[in-house]
């Protein structure tokens, strides 16, 4: 007879003694609990300044707010309390014993990942504390630094590491600091040579100053410079090349509207693109996830600067917008602007600025500057057209004079084209939404060229005039076009150029005809599957692919995946791993300090969930840590999280780390739970394996014989002299 759900086996241990096998009534308080433990093995200790926290993983104390996490078979320790301890803490980090204090130090950057004991040692005035201690901590041991500068660097190391995971727990407001400890942290990222793990957290403390206070960017922005942050990014550790970012994009991402321009420009003198494209993404070490994310949230931040002229109309009566195009038709047509008045009627200067508005594509011919009014793009459109027309000349001339001389209704009208383009591109590059909190979907060709936008409409309205001849279009089919041209740019994008050249050279193999035999064979794999027989035939083993998908689904799940603890600094150290047992019955789940490599074992994850308790898979708004952030959340995290309900209103919050790893735990939870695989990737994947096994049972009754093992791998060969006749 299976105990009751209110009950739960567990192991408690104490220090000299033998571990005690006990049950736990989860109706009973957890003092009274505590009190039996103590009294069982007769410990003189009030059993008030005791407390119970899970005795393996994260040592986290058990409160009556989470005893209900507490699993079968879960592994207890019997330890001071969390004020106990607190109080313990705040008078040992205040000793005057250099040795004692970083001893305590150290313990207090472990204990301060709790929440528990967080909240006793911050209701101490802890974090006044510990910010005392950085402010005074330099002049206090000024005279003994040159002996003791190692262990004075480590005690401040373990001094941050507190103050940082102390703050994690968002129970203070970062609006209480004073500018004297923003000065001082400053201090430990301007100043050369400093510790790396001081300047880890340093950094990592001033990008939660800018992300969460208005008051402390200002304050921030007054201490920290780009010139102060280049250093770090010139050298060789990653970890401190990415919060280097991090920080550059927290101050630009707070920067009111009016000072982004500004900083942006900066930047450009700084030469940070250049510098993050040498030291980072062409540095030796592969990019790590963070370091993406960051050149993403850059790279995103970047481009939104041209939200204001995106969003600008252009003014017909403004003579200096006006003078932009009559310098496009003076490129084009080497005309000086007021050479037609050099004699001649109005009427035939208008006909002949009509003429050549209608050679350069524009809609309205008499005042193309109405062209400009709709956004977006506005006025983003004719700054591409000018840079376009100045940096590549004669590529503008060809175009223009190619189109203006054709008589057959198939010119490409260069205008039109243009503000099409770069709508589109403003699509597809997202152009004034926030970064996803989630994403590291960086393109490395972005960070090659200072304006990298205005360089890829050069490449794209070049491609648009090359498809349009390819299609033999007409006005008719400038919709299809843009289509087409869509698809090149997404198809050529999707393996992430690594330079501009190495787009369009990805472009030159995506011609309109090859767009069309992509557009055949995926058409033709669908079409050839319509005929009865082989819809019959698709029914009949549709079941035996769809537990096929099941159980991959079910072997993901056992395998695991390592989920990011998200919050408004997106700490880089904050992970936790989730993993189904091979029976299928619990999910194993718990904290780690760094991302791992590969599996983590079972037994290293410290807390259990049955199966069975599971009562239902919530995702996108409706879970409840989405519902708690409100309606601030990008849509990407939104796709992207999912929760577990259980007994006792227990719940497990996930974020996924992309599209892919969201639709296998969907799909898998679901198939554990006997509910049908919804998600868009169960339909790609069983209509993938349901194509390849028609295909392969078609080959079959043709006779053809499919070999059990792959071809072998040709040998190298001796020699390589040898010449390939091309006759």
């Amino acid at each position: 007879m299976p105990p009751p759900s209110d009950t739960v086996k567990v192991a408690i241990q104490w220090p000299g003694a033998f571990p005690k096998l006990m049950e736990i009534d989860q109706k009973k308080p957890l003092s009274a609990i505590i009190k039996e433990v103590s009294d069982g093995w007769s410990i003189i200790e009030n059993h008030e300044d005791l407390a119970l926290q899970y005795g393996e993983g994260s040592g986290f104390y058990i409160t009556e707010k989470n005893r209900n996490e507490i699993k079968n078979g879960a592994i207890l320790r019997l330890t001071s309390s969390p004020t106990h301890t607190a109080h313990k803490l705040h008078e040992r980090v205040q000793s005057s014993s250099m040795d004692v204090k970083l001893e305590a130090l150290k313990d207090l950057a472990r204990f301060s990942r709790d929440i528990t004991f967080a909240q006793e040692f911050i209701n101490l005035d802890g974090i006044y504390l510990l910010t005392q201690m950085v402010e005074s901590g330099t002049e206090k041991y000024q005279k003994l630094q040159k002996i003791m500068k190692p262990c004075f660097g480590e005690m401040l190391s373990y001094t941050l590491t507190a103050f940082v995971e102390l703050m994690d727990h968002g129970i203070v407001s970062w609006d209480t600091f004073s500018v004297a400890f923003i000065k001082k942290i400053a201090s430990f990222v301007n100043k050369s040579g400093m510790d790396i793990s001081i300047l880890q957290r340093s950094l990592a403390i001033l990008e939660s100053m800018v992300l969460n206070s208005h008051d402390l960017y200002q304050k921030v922005a007054q201490e920290i410079s780009i010139g102060q942050l280049i250093p770090h990014l010139q050298g060789t550790d990653q970890e401190i090349q990415t919060y280097a970012i991090a920080v550059i994009n927290a101050l630009f991402l707070k920067a009111p509207d009016a000072m982004r321009q500004e900083m942006a420009n900066i930047l450009t003198q700084k030469q940070l693109r250049s510098i993050i494209l040498t030291h980072v993404i062409r540095a030796q070490n592969a990019i790590n996830n963070e370091m993406a994310h960051q050149l993403y949230v850059l790279q995103v931040l970047t481009f939104n600067l041209l939200e204001d002229r995106m969003m600008t109309k252009m003014d017909p009566q403004d003579q200096a917008q006006r003078d932009i195009i009559f310098e496009l038709r003076r490129i084009a047509f080497d005309v000086e602007p007021d050479q037609n008045s050099l004699g001649g009627s109005i009427e035939k200067r208008k006909s002949m600025y009509t003429r050549d508005y209608k050679k350069l594509g524009f809609t309205n011919n008499v005042n193309p500057a109405l062209d400009f009014t709709h956004t977006p793009p506005g006025m983003l459109a004719l700054d591409n057209m000018l840079y376009f027309a100045k940096h590549q000349q004669d590529a503008y001339i060809r175009i223009v004079l190619e189109n203006s001389s054709r008589e057959d209704k198939h010119e490409c009208p260069f205008g039109r084209s243009s503000i099409e383009l770069t709508k589109m591109l403003c699509e597809i590059l997202k152009v004034g939404e926030l970064p996803s909190e989630t994403c590291n979907d960086f393109h490395p060709m972005f960070f090659t060229h200072d304006r990298s936008f205005e360089e890829f409409f050069c490449i794209g309205i070049q491609l648009l005039n090359k498809t349009w001849k390819e299609m033999r279009a007409t006005s008719e089919d400038f919709n299809k076009v843009m289509q087409v041209v869509k698809e090149q740019i997404m198809r050529a994008l999707t393996n992430k150029p690594s330079s501009l050249d190495q787009f369009k050279s990805r472009l030159q193999n995506l011609s309109y005809t090859e767009i069309l035999k992509i557009r055949q064979s995926e058409r033709m794999n669908q079409e050839d599957f319509q005929s009865r027989p082989i819809l019959e035939l698709k029914e009949k083993i549709q079941p035996e692919i769809l537990e096929l998908v099941k159980q991959q689904r079910l072997n993901r799940l056992v395998e695991g995946t390592c989920f990011r603890k998200l919050n408004s600094r997106r700490r880089q150290d904050k992970f936790w791993y989730c993993r189904l047992s091979p029976n299928h019955k619990v999910l194993h789940y718990g904290d780690l300090e760094e991302s791992p490599q590969g599996e983590v074992p079972h037994d290293n994850l410290q807390d259990k969930l049955p199966v069975a308790d599971i009562k239902a898979i919530l995702t996108g708004k409706d879970c409840p840590h989405m519902k708690e952030k409100g309606a601030k959340q990008n849509k990407e995290v939104l796709e992207l999280a999912f929760s577990i309900m259980y007994d006792s209103n227990g719940q497990l919050n996930f974020i996924a780390p992309d599209k892919h790893e969201y639709c296998i735990w969907t799909d898998g939870l679901n198939a554990l739970l006997g509910k049908d695989m919804l998600s868009d990737q169960t339909r790609h994947d069983m209509d993938t394996l349901l194509s390849m096994e028609i295909k392969l049972r078609l080959l079959d009754l043709e006779n053809i014989q499919i070999p059990d093992a792959p071809p072998p791998i040709p040998k190298e060969p001796s020699n390589y002299d040898f010449v390939y006749d091309c006759n």
